[in-house]
């Protein structure tokens, strides 16, 4: 295996979060070890944004040793006064007066535990080097089962590109209209480590994952510090978010092995209670340890995807809302940081809101767009919920804030009108701002998305919900019921009764969420022992909420299937984060804060004293909780290391053993193509609008035939897979087909009109073309067509327009 390419990468990360320290450590200042498993994503969100900016004008490598000089200024820019910055960016620095150049007590005060950086560096590369055995033992680039393809072709045409956004490889001639900063991060590093694409695909789904670990770990072990845990509470509660984030699935797998303990009659019965959906469901869930299979638990609700980050990054794709998972997590702590800085501060909280999320919302718009209104609704609740009042923000907020008080009473109204209603006011014009900066990106990009109410047939169902979301909401339920230890029984029963009427209505979510929601809202309004833990557990819970009542309709995906893949592995990084703090408080507290001695106290006693001790109880609970989410992680990765052993990082190696003469001709035109060319390649369709394809279902998208030259090259083709319907809209991307039908199966005059109207340089006949077009498709009989490349089974024409004619 390439062991060289991981450790320049490592060190890649290491430099890159070292220069930007400074910028974190005054972001998150008070964060134990000042917040430093952010540092790489902080260092790639300054690098992306500079190389998205001036890549519009252009771009190559230096972009990205330009983002790393930007990354220095601005860095330098956020050490303290006393700090000689010109003797840092002159480099005239000395070990031995290193002590004199750098502010330590500076330092000190933004690391309230300098050594827990050690354990914030031990967390980033464990789960590094975690996926890098995932992916050595299973690195390629394959069509089926996800969208490898798509994120490879990303991948080479921005390293391919002069200017951003870069021509779409699977739409010649156009801009592409997909999100792409997270691929474009992976390409400033590989840039920066000279490491070749084919590595570099492997290697940043590393980075990305180890990133979003160690950003759960350092968040979650900041708001536990916080809320009062010492540093190995804490750190437990660091290291329990890295494992639900990272390495937890659903309860599907767990359901399944605790069935399969009981009686078939009996198992199947219940099995099918769980599933709701007939023998079929039931089978499937039943069969998860006989025949396990890695895919089932990410296919929970019908119609719907319902993936958590192992399962992605098993997958192996490098898709964006993987990619985009660290950077929504570090906008989330920069909205904490915001959270538990003081009122008085208000140059600090506006320079977090102002200085920080607006123009990192610009960025993410590009990187992952799904993120948007997901840290936006974050930062909305951080400014309700936090200790500062968020009218203080507005101009003039001091004295809104004191008509307020004055003409209303105190009391909840009043409350929700300054807290809830002030912090949208300063949401919306966030929002706003950050949209200004990412309106380049968003004027421009396709999808034709429009909302649109979710059918009630399309809703999910309660047996679905409960495998997809049970563990955070039985923890969360607990943790919040916890937090109300006199009078619990009337708030049971309104709990109940909001269950019981989600479920009459035909919205179950309802049943299951809105305890959590009512809960989470007045505890945090009432001072009930909640913190910022239950800020992420309301975000969340509307999030899952949501989606039951509008989506996006759009041409990508049928129904709420996007929205709800999208919405779900957001709120699996947030409920990780939330339910990581949460065992944490509970092993050391236990899941009930002390009752005060009332009536049903005293009727109960005899039988309290017959049950075990709280604090115990509530640890064997943790236990049971953290233990029903990790079989999937051993069946899964004990599969997936049982049926691959390929030892390399090589995302392109597969092919000279599976698709020799493919093999052949990618290279060949990787090596001779340039970035000014295009291709002409069958389309991944699945219908001909004029019918000339003989065979007008083939290749079809996801399928090895499907536009291989520009997905493992970079070099755009006239039209690639049928994802462009979602991007383009339908009549302009069968409007190509229809032209790369005649191409190569249309009379002289038509092959050559759609030649020249879009430039084709390179012809590709291969599998693909054949199995559509007939065993005897070519174009070489046109003159200034001739054959520059060939294999047994793959033909490369070269196309000369000079003496191009019929």
């Amino acid at each position: 295996m390439e062991y060289l390419l991981v450790v320049r990468w490592l060190l890649a990360f290491a430099v890159l979060g070292g220069i930007a320290y400074p910028l974190t450590a005054r972001i998150f200042r008070g964060f134990p070890a000042g917040g430093i498993g952010f540092s790489p994503v902080v260092a790639l969100a300054v690098s992306t944004t500079v190389a998205l900016w001036v890549g519009r004008v252009a771009y190559g490598d230096w972009t990205a040793w330009l983002g790393v000089g930007a990354l220095l200024l601005v860095s330098a820019a956020a050490l303290p006064v006393g700090v000689d910055r010109k003797a840092l960016v002159d480099r005239r620095i000395d070990v031995g007066d290193l002590r004199g150049v750098v502010d330590l007590e500076w330092i000190t005060e933004r690391t309230t535990d300098p050594s827990a950086a050690t354990s914030s560096a031990v967390v980033f590369l464990a789960a590094f080097l975690f996926v890098v055995a995932i992916r050595a033992a299973d690195p390629a680039v394959v069509p089926v089962g996800g969208e490898k393809f798509l994120d490879y072709g990303l991948l080479r045409s921005i390293l391919r590109a002069e200017t951003l956004p870069p021509t779409d490889v699977w739409f010649a001639g156009e801009p592409l209209t997909y999100y792409y900063g997270g691929h474009l991060a992976v390409a400033l590093v590989a840039t920066l480590t000279g490491t070749p694409p084919a590595y570099a695909y492997n290697l940043g789904l590393a980075g990305a994952y180890a990133c979003l670990v160690a950003g759960a770990f350092d968040l979650a072990r900041a708001i536990a510090a916080d809320r009062g845990l010492a540093e190995r509470g804490a750190a437990r509660a660091g290291a329990l978010a890295a494992v639900l984030v990272g390495l937890a699935s659903n309860l599907v797998p767990a359901i399944g092995i605790a069935l399969r303990t009981l009686p078939d009659p009996a198992a199947r019965t219940l099995a099918g209670l769980v599933t709701t959906g007939g023998p079929e469901a039931a089978e499937t869930l039943l069969a998860d340890t006989a025949r396990f299979h890695y895919w089932t638990a990410s296919r929970v609700i019908d119609g719907t995807i319902n993936e958590f980050p192992l399962f992605a990054f098993l997958n192996g794709d490098l898709h964006a809302h993987m990619l985009g998972a660290p950077f929504l997590l570090f906008g989330t702590a920069v909205a904490y940081a915001y959270w538990r800085t003081p009122q008085s501060s208000i140059a600090r909280r506006r320079g977090l809101l102002v200085g920080v999320v607006v123009p990192f919302l610009g960025t993410l718009a590009v990187i992952h767009t799904w993120d948007l209104p997901t840290l936006l609704g974050v930062c909305w609740l951080a400014l309700a919920f936090a200790p500062a009042s968020p009218v203080t923000l507005l101009p003039g907020g001091d004295r809104l804030r004191s008509v307020l008080r004055s003409r209303l009473d105190s009391g909840p109204l009043r409350t929700e009108i300054e807290r809830t209603s002030g912090a949208l006011a300063v949401t919306v014009v966030l929002g706003a701002l950050g949209f200004v900066l990412a309106a380049p990106f968003l004027l421009s990009a396709g999808g034709q998305q429009t909302p649109a109410l979710v059918d009630p047939a399309d809703r999910s169902a309660l047996g679905a919900l409960v495998r997809v979301h049970g563990v955070f909401l039985a923890g969360f339920l607990l943790y919040l019921l916890g937090r109300f230890p006199s009078g619990r029984l009337p708030l049971v029963g309104g709990v109940l009764a909001l269950a019981v009427a989600g479920v009459l209505v035909g919205v179950p979510a309802v049943a299951l969420v809105g305890p959590i929601l009512v809960l989470g809202w007045v505890a945090s309004r009432t001072g009930r022992d909640v913190g910022f833990e239950t800020t992420l557990v309301l975000a969340g819970a509307g999030l899952v909420g949501l989606v039951e009542f509008v989506h996006l309709s759009e041409l990508a995906g049928p129904g709420r299937l996007n929205t709800v893949f999208k919405i779900y592995f957001n709120v699996w990084v947030l409920w990780g984060v939330a339910l990581g703090v949460v065992l944490a408080l509970a092993y050391a507290r236990g899941f009930s804060v002390p009752a005060t001695r009332s009536k049903s106290v005293a009727l109960l006693g005899g039988v309290r004293a017959r049950l075990p001790d709280q604090r115990a109880a509530s640890r064997v609970v943790v236990v049971v909780l953290v233990v029903s989410v990790l079989p999937y992680a051993a069946f899964a990765l004990g599969g997936h290391f049982a049926a691959n052993d390929a030892g390399t990082l090589d995302a392109t190696a597969h092919l000279e053993e599976n698709r020799s003469a493919e093999a052949a001709g990618i290279r060949w035109l990787d090596a001779h193509a340039t970035r000014e060319d295009v291709l002409l390649a069958a389309p991944g369709a699945t219908r001909s609008p004029e019918g000339l394809a003989e065979h007008p279902g083939e290749p079809g998208p996801y399928t090895w035939e499907a536009n291989p030259a520009s997905s493992f090259t970079g070099i755009p083709t006239v039209a690639g897979w049928d994802h462009q319907v979602g991007y383009r809209g339908t009549e302009a991307y069968y409007g190509r087909v229809a032209d790369v039908d005649r191409a190569y199966a249309g009379s002289d005059a038509e092959r050559v009109a759609v030649l020249r109207e879009y430039d084709v340089r390179y012809v590709w006949v291969g599998p693909g073309e054949r199995a559509r077009y007939g065993e005897d498709v070519s174009i070489g009989d046109l003159r200034g067509v001739e054959i520059a490349f060939e294999t047994d089974g793959v033909r490369i024409y070269r196309v000369d327009h000079d003496r191009l004619a019929a």
